[in-house]
């Protein structure tokens, strides 16, 4: 026997002996061997075979030595059973045999025996089959997983759709009702130049900005520009009151102290109980004429009126002190009366573009007279181009811009 395989057979996973057949005693056992009798590889050596099998084993091995002494040389395993194997006769363990003749170089006949443990390779084969068992149960669970992935990926997708179903109503109805709160267009007082805009804060929700112009006679117009506090339908209740309270206001008594506070009375008496509602308003008439415009004007806490000259000068309309209107029984509110010459222009809007955030910190636009610097950098202006200029400004605010503004802007034009 070579030096390689010999080393082959002590390192066989499988146990293996060999038998003298005249004496049945083991003449070689590998390591596996006598791992699997739980003895030693000398005290195999010199051990009777039949010594290692339990007793009933014994007339089945004696034929399996018969059967394998009496097969030709170098034939295949000529037997195999299951068997009982006895550990020192103490412990029992099921082992397959296999056995097939060899013969000698000097002409002894030998038996060479292969020795299987059998719990071992139960063990293997259940571990085999509990780990087939366990993936496929890993791939039911997978499986499973993946199909509640999709179901709930499917539904997610679903409730997606039905979200933004639901939010294109939303900004549709919202757009629709904001339209007729505003007036589809306006009332230029003879010979001058009005022009207006409305930029929402967000597309889903109506706000409570507003203006109007009309005629109050041949001679005099109304005008009007607010912000009710809130957003949503209460606001546009609101908003509604508000309108159709100034013009009819304005039709009994145009004096603007007196148009405002029949329309704090109005609000105060609607809406000061657990869900109390104001605005700031700024109501005015105009009266046109051959050399300008005459003005007369009240405000209710709005922020007061730009007034840009013919040659880029930049001024305030002082309104300061007026009250907010619905808040109190009886409010203070501060009037003013302004000459407008051709070639002026005044322009109204609502807080929403003085607060804008601009900076950190929460800066706002016109806390360092924002508004006043960059009209002043426009230079002689026109209704139209103010107010299309301050839309550009709004929407370079981005997110800073966090409310409605509405705009309204008249002008006494230069002649040709």
């Amino acid at each position: 026997m070579s030096a390689t395989a010999a080393e082959l057979l002590d390192t066989a996973p499988c146990g293996v002996f060999s038998v003298d057949v005249a004496t049945a005693r083991i003449l070689y056992a590998n390591a596996a061997a006598a791992r699997i009798t739980a003895r030693s590889r000398d005290a195999l050596v010199g051990t009777a075979v039949t010594d290692l099998f339990t007793i009933e084993f014994e007339p089945v091995l004696t034929a399996l030595m018969d059967v394998a002494s009496g097969s030709p040389d170098d034939s295949p395993i000529g037997a195999s059973a299951k068997l009982t194997i006895s550990a020192e006769r103490n412990s029992a363990i099921a082992v397959s045999i296999l056995a097939n003749s060899v013969r000698t170089s000097a002409g002894a006949m030998t038996v060479t025996m292969t020795l299987h443990n059998e719990t071992e390779r139960h063990v293997r084969e259940k571990d085999l089959i509990d780990a087939r068992d366990n993936a496929e149960a890993a791939q039911d669970t997978a499986e499973a997983a993946l199909d509640r992935s999709q179901d709930a990926l499917g539904a997610s997708e679903q409730a997606r759709k039905q979200a933004e179903a639901e939010k294109t109503q939303v900004q549709i109805l919202a757009s629709t009702l904001q339209r007729t709160l505003l007036p589809p267009i306006l009332s230029a007082p003879t010979g001058m130049n009005v022009a207006a805009h409305y930029h929402p804060a967000s597309i889903d929700e109506v706000g409570g900005d507003f203006y109007d112009v009309f005629p109050l006679d041949k001679d005099t117009w109304g005008f009007f520009l607010g912000d009710v506090s809130g957003k949503g339908a209460g606001a546009a209740a609101v908003t509604s009151l508000t309108r159709y309270t100034l013009r009819a206001a304005a039709v009994f008594d145009r004096n603007p102290i007196s148009v405002l506070e029949n329309l704090n009375t109005v609000l105060h008496h609607e809406f000061h109980g657990d869900d109390p509602r104001f605005c700031t308003v700024v109501f005015g008439t105009i009266s046109p004429g051959p050399d300008g415009a005459e003005v007369h004007l009240a405000s209710g806490g709005h922020p007061p009126a730009l007034r840009v000259t013919r040659d880029a000068v930049v001024d305030f309309v002082d309104t300061t002190g007026g009250q907010l209107v619905g808040a109190l029984a009886e409010p203070y509110f501060a009037s003013a009366s302004v000459t407008l010459r051709p070639g002026d222009v005044m322009a109204f809007y609502t807080d929403g573009l003085t607060e804008a955030i601009v900076g950190p910190g929460r800066t706002r636009f016109d806390d360092d007279g924002g508004l006043e610097s960059f009209a002043a950098g426009k230079g002689p202006t026109t209704a139209p181009k103010i107010v299309d200029d301050l839309t550009s400004l709004l929407a370079s605010f981005g997110d800073g811009l966090q409310d409605d503004v509405a705009l309204l802007a008249f002008e006494v034009p230069l002649p040709d």
